[in-house]
């Protein structure tokens, strides 16, 4: 019995993986952020620096930087705003503390479907390459490094 079902498992993390390869911006990211991130992050925000230095009058307008286009998007998990993705997406399960990111709840309706949008994003980025780390150190948190990034998929 056990012949027949290690097998199929190793085949259904074969398919797995392979699915992951295969997410990109245009296919999957894109239609996923148009329905839960445009309405905040759309072509009426602000880009990221005019956010920074209008964040409280921005976040009254229910306003996050702008994230419209894949250079945009680019920009909150590569550099210059690393890792901002990742920190706001997280369920929690990479954090200390174990609570998800500010921006999680907005992945879905349910649990199951923010667990499954999540794992859209995650995959895109590239799981080895899922971190809460920023370009330059803070606090505990040191800075990511250029083998980190080197791992990030992020295919368009």
């Amino acid at each position: 019995m056990l012949k027949a079902i290690v097998p199929s498992i190793i085949g259904l993390a074969l398919a797995g993986s392979a699915l992951a390869s295969d997410v990109s911006y245009r296919k999957d990211i894109r239609p996923l952020w148009d329905a839960k991130c445009s309405a905040c992050h759309g072509a009426k925000s602000p880009y990221l620096g005019e956010f920074l230095e209008n964040t409280d009058q921005y976040k009254k307008m229910s306003k996050g930087p702008r994230m419209d286009t894949y250079a945009d998007l680019i920009i909150f998990v590569g550099w210059p705003d690393t890792g901002a993705i990742m920190r706001r997406l997280d369920d929690g399960k990479n954090t200390k503390d174990g609570k998800p990111g500010n921006m999680y709840r907005y992945l879905g309706a349910t649990d199951e479907e923010r667990q499954k949008n999540f794992g859209v994003f995650k995959a895109w980025v590239g799981e080895e390459a899922w971190t809460h780390k920023r370009w330059d150190a803070k606090g505990d948190m040191p800075g990511v490094t250029k083998e980190e990034l080197s791992k990030m998929k992020l295919k368009y």
